[in-house]
This record gives C-alpha cells, sequence and structure tokens, in this order.
C-alpha cells in the first residue's frame, strides 16, 4: 500500500488512458463526476467492479466530508465511507481506467502519487481529468467544452487551447502539475454550467464532456441515449423559469452574448461568485431533479 493505495488486482488493458473526476470543488452540478458514472455503468461488460482504492483514512477530514449511515428496517446495518475507486472500462477501439473520487482534503501531493501510480502500472499513456464550473451561460445553447493540457504540443494535437488562469486551483489543477513534473502526458475538460440552475444534475454538460473525451481519445462512444435526457432537462428548465421574466429575459442576454462573442472562457476558473448580480430569482430545482432521476432509472445500462 502506497499513499492510501490498495490493489485488489492488477488489471491487463488495452492502450489506455486513465480518465479522472472528482466530487467537490471541481464539479459543479455534478456533471464531470456523472461522466464517470456513465463511461462505468456503460462499459463492456457494464459496472465492473473496482480494481484498485485509495483509502479514505489518508486523506479525507470525515468532519468536512462525513460517512453515511444505512438503515433497513430501522436497524443500522451499515457506514458508507467516502470513497476513490479505480475501474478497469472496455470500449471498442480501446480500454479506459476511471478514477471516480472526491476532492481529497489533505496530502493532496501524496494523493496524485497514488493516482500517478495506478497509471503507470496500468500502461496508461495519458490522464485526462474532467470538471465543471459555474458560468455566464444559457441553458438552451450547445455546452462549449473547453481545456487545456500541460504539453503545449499534446494541446495542440488535442485541439485544447492553452489557459490563461491563474489562481485557486483545486485537486484537477494540482494532478496536471504533478503529472507534468513526473514525465506523464495529462489534458484537462471543463465544461460550463448556468449559474441560475447549478443544482445537479446537468446533463447537457455531462454529455459535452463525454462527446469531447470521445473525440481526443477516438473512443466512439454512443451517446443518443443521452439526447433524450438532454432534451427533458431544458425542458423542465423552460418550464422552471417561463414565469420568471426578468430570469428569461436574462438567459436572452446571455444567448445574445453567447452568439455573438468569441468564446474567450478561461480553462479553469473559481466557482461563481454569489454576490455576481442576476436579473431575477433563480428557480427551483426540485421537479427537474426528480424528472432526471426517473429518466436515469428507466435508461439503465445500455451498450457503448
Amino acid at each position: 500500500m502506497t499513499d492510501g493505495l490498495v490493489w485488489d488486482h492488477h488489471p491487463a488493458l488495452r492502450d489506455p488512458f486513465l480518465v479522472a473526476a472528482f466530487d467537490g470543488w471541481n464539479d459543479a452540478g455534478d456533471a464531470a463526476t456523472a461522466a464517470a458514472d456513465w463511461l462505468v455503468r456503460h462499459s463492456e461488460p457494464a459496472n465492473p467492479t473496482a480494481f484498485a482504492s485509495i483509502d479514505s483514512d489518508e486523506h479525507i477530514d470525515y468532519q468536512s466530508r462525513r460517512p453515511f449511515v444505512e438503515f433497513v428496517d430501522g436497524v443500522a446495518t451499515s457506514v458508507r465511507w467516502p470513497r476513490h475507486e479505480f475501474y478497469a472500462t472496455h470500449w471498442k477501439s480501446r480500454d479506459v481506467v476511471v478514477l471516480k473520487g472526491i476532492e481529497p482534503n489533505v496530502r493532496w501531493q501524496s494523493y496524485c502519487d497514488a493516482i500517478i501510480a495506478v497509471a503507470r502500472d496500468t500502461g496508461c499513456s495519458m490522464v485526462i481529468t474532467l470538471g465543471a464550473l459555474l458560468g455566464d451561460v444559457p441553458h438552451t445553447r450547445p455546452v462549449r467544452v473547453t481545456g487545456n493540457a500541460t504539453d503545449p504540443a499534446v494541446s495542440e494535437r488535442l485541439g485544447l487551447a492553452p489557459s490563461r488562469y491563474e489562481g485557486p486551483t483545486g485537486i484537477v489543477g494540482v494532478l496536471g502539475d504533478r503529472c507534468r513534473r513526473e514525465g506523464l502526458t495529462s489534458a484537462s475538460l471543463w465544461a460550463p454550467v448556468p449559474h441560475y440552475v447549478a443544482s445537479p444534475p446537468n446533463p447537457p454538460a455531462t454529455r459535452a464532456l463525454l462527446d469531447r473525451l470521445s473525440a481526443i481519445a477516438d473512443l466512439g462512444l454512443t451517446l443518443t441515449p443521452l439526447d433524450d435526457l438532454v432534451d427533458v432537462w431544458r425542458a423542465q428548465v423552460d418550464g422552471a423559469i417561463a414565469d420568471n421574466d426578468e430570469l428569461v429575459t436574462y438567459v436572452r442576454d446571455l444567448e445574445t452574448r453567447g452568439d455573438t462573442d468569441a468564446d474567450d472562457a478561461d480553462d479553469e476558473a473559481p466557482p461563481f461568485d454569489p454576490r455576481h448580480p442576476t436579473s431575477g430569482p433563480l428557480p427551483s430545482a426540485d421537479d427537474l431533479v426528480g424528472e432526471v432521476e426517473q429518466f436515469l432509472r428507466e435508461q439503465g445500462p445500455s451498450d457503448s
């Protein structure tokens, strides 16, 4: 065990790369972690078991991220701890190691060392992180995924613009820097989430991340089922804001700005500042969440 890293077995993989998404600061609308979940659920075979994990005792402050107690018929049956798990997923062209994690509270550098150890042991040629941030974007337009890589040549090859952001960073930024120092190629993909409907889930951002990932890694993912979910989500948001004239006007203003201005969004940015003025109160997401969760239950796993 190194840096809390625990192996169950060592899988044999075809031309793999590692994809990581972290619940927390880097995951607006749960869009990034939902993309990682999708990769695991739709692998062949679907829902593989984890082959390695990082011990949460080494990196999580349980007063900040508390475990959950689970009850059956009024009796406590188990405690569910924060998890950081690696899955081997299989696709037509190549394999992908997927890390579903939580942004750690402590010992970030050793946490990243554990991830790099898994990438090297499994023969991964690259580490790609997924992130989502809150931004001034309308829910009615296609999601513009941005990104960056630690190597300018890799950025050019993958069609990623270099980041101009300087400021506070999350585990995604630290992992990218750690990969660079260890000589491991890495890239980061980011999707913006409308700040006025920030509650998860956010199917458009999730689908956009998967689509961009599929393109740059030549995965050939079939994302058609997600299109229906995106339509459901957009229709629900339309309904939620329809009676709020100020918010409807605000969204139209965002559309105009997005349609006429060049896309100059930064590749990594701090979370949306709630002091930023909007044009009206934010809609409740309760109905939206229920509708999307029902859709997900009805979809279930499907072939890639």
